[in-house]
């Protein structure tokens, strides 16, 4: 049995989740002081959502700096899925928030209390402009795993519900119908919703260990038995351990002539090769347990 090994790596850099952090950390004062002065229920829902990222941001960053600790005999993958675990906790709390927003947007609907618009309007240019700020910083680093999306998706939202603040603002201001602030607490809470389930999916599916989606096992399969000496394959896994780190575990039946001539090692390579260039997802992590066809009567249990 060998194992192709490779380094874990991190996503976002720590350093830009830090910059984003302190942006949002600022926002959140602002809209806060905004959201007492004005009685906007918009602007106190989207101050509640920054709250939010403030803590997931928190935790990002934490998850970003584990995720890039070097493996350990004890963490033989080291941190690696820390990323998950913060992306996790980060939409379970946005979910959390997005149904309360929309529950206390109904409610307040009903009971529309005297918002000063052009406050209103101040107050939401000053979240949209810092929300660009941090999406560019994001942008920059380029980070392409559930971390990142997660931090990205908070403060894309971030961006949606100064948005909505604006609008509010823009029609009180016009019209005096301040019925428009609680109508944009209610979209900016419909749009927490359904992209944070997206992310809850994509982490419940790395925790749960399901196979990388856009990979057919079966494929896999097909694809190892045409590799020559190879008579079959069991105890086929595969899964991530990060959004991206995709790992993949087989026993192989060769042909026992492999064990006696030196052609083991080649075949391994073979094998190796196979998985890592010829799916769309790149299973550069695998581990290969080469067998005789007489071992299969020596194992407690075989597998598919």
């Amino acid at each position: 049995m060998q194992e192709h090994d490779h380094a874990h790596g991190g996503g976002t850099s720590a350093r830009a989740l830090a910059v984003v952090f302190g942006i949002t950390a600022a926002l959140l004062v602002v809209e806060v002081i905004g959201a007492v002065l004005t009685g906007s229920l918009a602007l106190l829902v989207d101050a509640a959502h920054v709250l939010t990222d403030v803590l997931g941001l928190g935790l990002a960053l934490i998850a970003s700096r584990l995720a890039v600790r070097s493996a350990t005999s004890r963490r033989t993958y080291g941190w690696a899925r820390a990323e998950v675990l913060g992306a996790a906790a980060q939409a379970a709390v946005l979910l959390g928030v997005g149904v309360f927003v929309v529950i206390e947007a109904i409610r307040r609907f009903a009971e529309p209390t005297d918002v000063p618009g052009p406050a209103l309007l101040a107050f939401g240019a000053l979240g949209l402009a810092g929300n660009v700020a941090s999406l560019l910083v994001l942008q920059r680093a380029g980070g392409k795993d559930l971390n990142s999306r997660a931090a990205l998706l908070e403060v894309l939202n971030d961006a949606l519900g100064s948005v909505g603040v604006l609008a509010a603002g823009l029609v009180i201001a016009l019209t005096g119908w301040t019925r428009a602030d609680g109508i944009a607490a209610l979209i900016v809470g419909a749009l927490i919703v359904p992209r944070t389930l997206l992310l809850l999916r994509d982490t419940l599916e790395v925790l749960l260990e399901s196979v990388p989606r856009g990979l057919d096992l079966e494929e896999v399969r097909s694809h190892l038995l045409e590799q020559e000496h190879v008579l079959a394959v069991h105890d086929l896994h595969a899964t991530r351990v990060s959004s991206s780190l995709p790992v993949l575990s087989a026993h192989v039946v060769v042909e026992p002539a492999c064990f006696r001539n030196g052609s083991a090692p080649a075949v391994l390579d073979a094998l190796q090769h196979c998985v890592a260039d010829h799916f769309a997802v790149s299973l550069t992590h695998s581990t290969f347990q080469l067998e005789p066809p007489a071992h299969t009567e020596h194992e407690a249990g075989t597998h598919a």
